[in-house]
């Protein structure tokens, strides 16, 4: 896991739920960086730099397109 590299950087753990479940469901290698601390301690969130998705550097065209599938398929009412 050395060679995995940060893609997205998140808040809180709430928005990472989705995007977990659709890495998992394509069988992509990640893993998020602080996520446990920040469940436990959400406002050290700007001290650790946040929730960082790590992924192998092969899979980031992958994970990119699907961030930009999250991002633009958000429809607030």
């Amino acid at each position: 896991m050395e060679d995995f590299k940060t893609i997205a950087v998140f808040t809180y753990p709430h928005e990472i739920v989705v995007l977990k479940h659709i890495l998992e469901l394509e069988k992509i290698p990640f893993f998020f960086e602080n996520e446990i601390t920040l469940s436990v301690a959400p406002f050290y969130t700007n001290a650790l730099g946040g929730i960082q998705l790590k992924v192998h550097p092969n899979d980031f065209e992958t994970v990119q397109t699907i961030l930009d599938n999250l991002n633009s398929n958000l429809k607030i009412v």
